[in-house]
C-alpha cells in the first residue's frame, strides 16, 4: 500500500472484531489495529485487561466461539463491525491413531465451527449494508503437510475450502472473504494448547515422532512472528486488490511456492 493511501486509510476509525486475542497472533493484530487507528474490540475466552495498552478504541469481551449465546452475546456487545478476524483455535500434535475421536471433535469445534459460526453471526450485518470484510486465520500446513499435524490440518483445510467458496458467495454484497497462512510459529501458544490436549503417542509412532521434534528443534528455517501475521490480516483488510491466500512469514511464503 502506498504512503497516501496508509494514511488515508488510517483517518478513516473502523471497527474490527478480534478472536483469540489473550496472545499470539491475535494479541499482536489487536495492537496492530489499534497502532492504526481503528477500533478493537478485542476477544477472548477469559479477558485479560493487562495484555493489551489501554486505549479508548479499545474494548476487551468474553466470548467463547464454540458456544452460541457467547456469540450472540458478544455481538450485541460489540455493535457495528466492519471486519471480522477469526483468529482463535489451538493445536494438537499426535499420530492420528492415538488421538481419541471426542479430542478431534474438540479441535473441529473450535478450528472449523468456531470460525464458521463467528463468520455465521456477523455475514447478515454486513450484507445489509454491502460492506465488511472476512479474514480467516488458516495455516501453511495445509499447503506443505507434516507428520503429526493431520488433524489439526485437516481442521484448517476445512477452513480454506470454506472461505474460499464463501468468498464467491458474498462478492455480490461486497463483502470481502480472505485467508491469512501462517507459517511455523514458535512464539505463540501453539505448542502450549498441543501440550495440553497431548495423549500418548502410539508405540508404533515414536521413531517418527522422535524424528520430527528433534528436527523441529534444530531447524534454521526463518519462522513466523506474530507481526508478520498481524501486517497479513491488514493487508487482507485494508487492500481490495489483495489475493485470496496470503502466506504470512518468509516461511510460509516459501511453502506457498508453486512445486
Amino acid at each position: 500500500m502506498s504512503s497516501n493511501a496508509h494514511k488515508n486509510q488510517s483517518n478513516v476509525v473502523k471497527n474490527v472484531l478480534i478472536t483469540g486475542c489473550s496472545s499470539g497472533f491475535g494479541l499482536e493484530t489487536a495492537k496492530y489495529f489499534l497502532e492504526h487507528g481503528w477500533k478493537v474490540i478485542a476477544t477472548m475466552r477469559k479477558p485479560k485487561e493487562d495484555v493489551l495498552p489501554q486505549s479508548e478504541n479499545l474494548r476487551i469481551l468474553a466470548l467463547d466461539i464454540t458456544k452460541p449465546a457467547s456469540i450472540s452475546e458478544a455481538i450485541k456487545a460489540a455493535g457495528p463491525i466492519d471486519a471480522l478476524v477469526n483468529n482463535a483455535g489451538f493445536g494438537l500434535v499426535n499420530a492420528f491413531e492415538g488421538v481419541p475421536i471426542e479430542q478431534i471433535r474438540e479441535v473441529f469445534e473450535t478450528n472449523t465451527f468456531g470460525t464458521m459460526a463467528m463468520t455465521q453471526a456477523v455475514l447478515p450485518h454486513m450484507r445489509e449494508r454491502k460492506a465488511g470484510v472476512i479474514v480467516n486465520v488458516s495455516s501453511s500446513v495445509t499447503i506443505k503437510p507434516f507428520p503429526l499435524l493431520s488433524i489439526y490440518s485437516a481442521s484448517k483445510a476445512a477452513i480454506n475450502a470454506f472461505t474460499e467458496s464463501l468468498a464467491l458467495e458474498v462478492e455480490q454484497f461486497n463483502v470481502r472473504v480472505r485467508l491469512v497462512l501462517p507459517g511455523r510459529a514458535p512464539e505463540t501458544s501453539f505448542a502450549d494448547t498441543a501440550q495440553a490436549r497431548k495423549q500418548p503417542i502410539p508405540d508404533a509412532y515414536g521413531a517418527l515422532a522422535k524424528n520430527f521434534f528433534a528436527e523441529s528443534a534444530q531447524s534454521t528455517t526463518p519462522v513466523t512472528h506474530a507481526l508478520d501475521v498481524a501486517e497479513a490480516v491488514w493487508r487482507a483488510v485494508n487492500e481490495p486488490s489483495s489475493p485470496m491466500r496470503i502466506p504470512a512469514g518468509a516461511d510460509a511464503v516459501e511453502m506457498a511456492k508453486p512445486r
